[in-house]
């Protein structure tokens, strides 16, 4: 709260009147003075404002307040000894005052009124914290839909094309053999069956807070060897796990998209001939080490460090359909890996390939 007068002793009286607990009480002797601790304190919530002063008076401090966007929403309390004329009263809230004291001060009215102005502004703090949290979450929900959306597409993807595939095979039945036929039958029925798990796990994170939560159980191994073959890699691209990977106890539906992202990007951004991606860990006292690596067009130096952020996507590659990227990927996985005590990074060399680390806390 701040104070205004350019009487020391009506400061001191006006503090030692609305004094509590939870206020803490800042004190001006003239107008500029006012001016300058508003613009140097954020936490302001009231003004206990003279009109009577010299060079600047009350309705000139509060006329430059209102026209600041920074301070316009402060609340003023005039305090004044002069006219109690309509006129004069009026004039005080056209230049912004929200309530009006006549000196001397009934000390009763002075608090019933300060208390009303508190807890007007203490609703408001907790109104704006409220839609800042709203806000939070709104672009949390973003995130979600996209990472949803993103690892949906993958397995559903592989399925459309064992389809096409069957599809020809039913039209010209001599250009594919039963074993291969049976092959991708089994692939789509597998890749329903992980869509079918993932919804459920998804409609489970959906219901429950981050400490709500299933940890449960987690084979890495099985786990990233269902990815790999789910995301139905092209013949020319060779996947090795260099396991067994560890057994872990986490949230495996945040660990299945980190590695379903990080092993999609590898292979859609592979531009040799043969194309090799690598799955490895190493174990530390706190945190699992895991890496994907593959021997693709590489990322610049110069993108390196930027690539995880929001709507960032490197520019020196070699191949297009990285210029097709929303840039959004990255920076979600990295707010997944964060929340679980993580940090991920890349270190690649361009056209020799790429390699994703990232923390997982035990």
């Amino acid at each position: 709260m701040l104070l205004v007068d350019d009487r020391e002793e009506n400061l001191l009286a006006l503090e030692d009147m609305l004094a509590t607990d939870n206020r803490t009480f800042l004190k001006a002797s003239s107008g500029s003075d006012a001016l300058r601790k508003v613009l140097k304190n954020d936490s302001i919530g009231l003004i206990m404002l003279d009109v009577q002063m010299p060079e600047m008076d009350g309705f000139e401090v509060a006329q430059l307040l209102k026209s600041n966007p920074r301070t316009q929403d402060i609340a003023i309390i005039f305090v004044t000894a002069i006219s109690k004329d309509e006129q004069y009263v009026m004039k005080g809230f056209s230049e912004g005052a929200v309530d009006y004291l006549q000196k001397p001060l009934d000390i009763n009215v002075t608090k019933a009124k300060v208390n009303v102005f508190e807890r007007l502004y203490r609703y408001q703090q907790d109104l704006k914290q409220s839609m800042q949290q709203i806000e939070r979450i709104n672009k949390q929900l973003e995130k979600f839909v996209y990472v949803v959306a993103h690892d949906l597409k993958s397995p559903l993807t592989g399925i459309i094309g064992a389809m096409s595939l069957l599809e020809m095979a039913a039209e010209k039945p001599e250009g594919m053999q039963q074993e291969e036929l049976l092959e991708y039958i089994s692939h789509s029925k597998e890749a329903s069956y992980y869509m079918s798990d993932m919804i459920n796990s998804l409609l489970e994170y959906s219901r429950k807070s981050i400490d709500q939560q299933t940890i449960e159980q987690v084979d890495t191994q099985e786990l990233a060897e269902q990815i790999a073959r789910l995301l139905f890699p092209p013949k020319h691209i060779k996947i090795q796990i260099h396991g067994p990977l560890p057994v872990m106890r986490t949230r495996k539906l945040k660990l299945q998209q980190v590695l379903q992202n990080l092993i999609s990007n590898a292979i859609k951004y592979n531009d040799k001939p043969e194309g090799i991606i690598d799955i490895g860990y190493q174990d530390f006292p706190g945190h699992i080490e895991f890496y994907i690596r593959d021997n693709g067009s590489g990322i610049a130096i110069e993108d390196q460090g930027i690539i995880f952020n929001l709507f960032q996507k490197s520019a020196h590659t070699a191949t297009a359909t990285i210029e097709s990227s929303t840039g959004v990927g990255l920076s979600i996985l990295k707010v997944l890996v964060e929340e679980q005590g993580g940090r991920v990074w890349v270190t690649s060399s361009p056209r020799q390939g790429s390699t994703f680390y990232f923390e997982w806390t035990k």
